[in-house]
């Protein structure tokens, strides 16, 4: 869904103009431009203190921006409290009221906007076939595990049918096989409602298997916007290039217009024009998936010689540290297959051929 233009997307549902935030002498966010498009899943990504959790928090009306404006639906909400806002919210802990039973705490928002019992019960009952937990309704938050618990809070966020769903780090406190089970039906959910949401997580996977774009944030400002598979294809500054995926990241020399040496080795890239003059130092980011082992075929460009130094088995795959000679004593990591590796016999200390995609080379000064 993206523009084209960073933080743009088409049919904005949510306008962030210069949105600013800081806690006295410290600069949370320093001046945030960003468009959610209606029905859209975005994903604010980045490390702890990156400011991602601050920025929800404004668009939630929790905190204040020091400057800057937001607009809802063509409203401006500025200034407006929670109570005044179109949304519901997930929050990492839950939040569900112990002593309330699930019912209650689904119909928490209907009961405050004081709609009749009947179509409450009706709404209720709806909403937890939902999310996959008909008939819980008289059973209390402590008899249910976790996940459960988490799609209680999400029942409850869309009760009043909001416009926009705000999720913040939701699925950090459940284990690894719910987590990925979980996202999976917040994002059919998502789909099937349409509901704009916005989604808060420094889990690179999570985000890239659940959102229309991600937000990369560092230090409180908006490194890159763009489709999942442009922010990993494609990283825009070396820091999306670290923080989003595993890379090599690979001191280099430019030799020529769209060339460059690694170590003893010479190799070609499509997208290196205007990254400097030959003789200037770069440094290469290259995914090891964009290191091949096949198919290289004779007269392949980028093609050298690689000893194995350690191979990490990860399951159907493995990720393995290579160098040598070619590189110039400097290392670097391929994903191989496991059939692979046994059907060439591979192990530390073997020597193969490998070849760097030219088109999968990133090139910063």
């Amino acid at each position: 869904m993206n523009s084209g233009r960073p933080g743009t997307a088409p049919d904005p549902y949510l306008r962030l103009e210069g949105v600013a935030k800081q806690f006295g002498a410290f600069t949370a966010l320093q001046g945030v431009d960003l468009e959610v498009g209606r029905g859209e899943f975005v994903c604010f990504l980045g490390p702890s203190g990156c400011g991602k959790t601050t920025l929800l928090r404004i668009i939630a009306g929790l905190e204040t921006p020091t400057r800057g404006r937001l607009l809802q639906a063509g409203r401006d909400v500025t200034a407006l409290p929670p109570a005044q806002r179109d949304y519901g919210i997930v929050f990492q802990s839950y939040a569900l009221f112990p002593n309330l039973t699930v019912a209650d705490n689904v119909a928490y928002g209907l009961v405050n906007r004081r709609q009749p019992k009947a179509k409450v019960r009706e709404r209720v009952a709806e909403l937890l076939a939902l999310v996959g937990l008909p008939g819980s309704e008289a059973k209390y938050p402590a008899q249910l595990s976790g996940g459960q618990q988490q799609r209680i809070a999400l029942a409850r966020a869309l009760a009043t049918a909001p416009g926009l769903l705000l999720l913040d780090e939701p699925l950090s406190a459940l284990d690894a096989i719910v987590r990925v089970h979980l996202r999976q039906e917040i994002k059919a959910l998502q789909r099937q409602l349409g509901v704009t949401t916005i989604m808060v997580t420094h889990d690179q996977e999570e985000a890239l298997s659940v959102a229309d774009r991600i937000v990369v944030m560092n230090q409180g400002a908006i490194e890159q916007v763009g489709t999942p598979l442009e922010v990993y294809r494609d990283p825009r500054t070396p820091f999306v290039a670290d923080f989003v995926g595993r890379i090599n990241a690979l001191p280099a020399t430019r030799t020529a217009e769209g060339r460059l040496r690694i170590g003893a080795t010479e190799f070609q890239g499509n997208g290196l024009a205007g990254h400097g003059a030959p003789g200037d130092a770069v440094t290469v980011y290259l995914r090891p998936e964009d290191v091949l082992a096949r198919p290289i075929a004779p007269g392949d460009a980028n093609v050298f010689e690689a000893d194995i130094e350690h191979i990490e088995f990860l399951g159907s795959y493995c990720l393995v540290t290579v160098g040598g000679a070619a590189l110039g004593g400097q290392r670097m990591a391929v994903v191989l297959s496991l059939n692979f590796l046994s059907e060439q016999r591979l192990a530390a200390g073997s020597r193969l051929p490998l070849k760097l995609l030219p088109e999968r080379l990133r090139v910063f000064s």
